[in-house]
């Protein structure tokens, strides 16, 4: 990461993106070691995921990044971010990205975007923030199949 903060928020947030892949690639949670993660978070990073969901809840620190992670494997087969769009850079950004997943559970796929604004500090990602335009549909695909006698 360069030192100067105003041109970094883009260069941090596709450096974690990067890292992110490479850590999925290495078998994510349970199998890859976080630390190619946590250099782009502060370590009281916040994510707060709409309770709406599965994996929702506020996720505190690299050990709550961690488990969130945990829980999005445990939730999607498959969750490919297909193109990112930022809206909005500098000490808040503001990124619109467009999902492809497949649910664990039902083995369902849906396109979807979500809306992210990324705070930063001390030129890390200090608070996540994600909407998500159907939380329903995602909830839907994501919950178990009731098996009818």
């Amino acid at each position: 990461m360069t030192d100067s903060f105003t041109a970094d928020p883009v260069a941090i947030l596709t450096g974690m993106y990067k890292a992110e892949e490479e850590y999925l690639a290495a078998g994510g949670p349970g199998d890859a070691s976080f630390d190619l993660l946590a250099p782009f978070f502060t370590p009281d990073v916040v994510l707060h995921q709409t309770g709406a969901l599965p994996y929702g809840g506020v996720w505190c620190g690299h050990a709550g990044i961690e488990q969130f992670f945990l829980a999005m494997s445990r939730t999607w087969e498959s969750f490919d971010m297909m193109e990112q769009e930022f809206l909005a850079t500098g000490e808040t950004a503001v990124v619109l990205t467009q999902v492809r997943a497949r649910a664990r559970s039902s083995g369902r796929e849906l396109t979807f975007p979500i809306l992210q604004t990324i705070t930063f500090k001390d030129r890390r990602i200090a608070e996540v923030r994600p909407f998500y335009w159907d939380t329903a549909a995602i909830a839907d695909a994501c919950a178990v199949p009731v098996e009818t006698v």
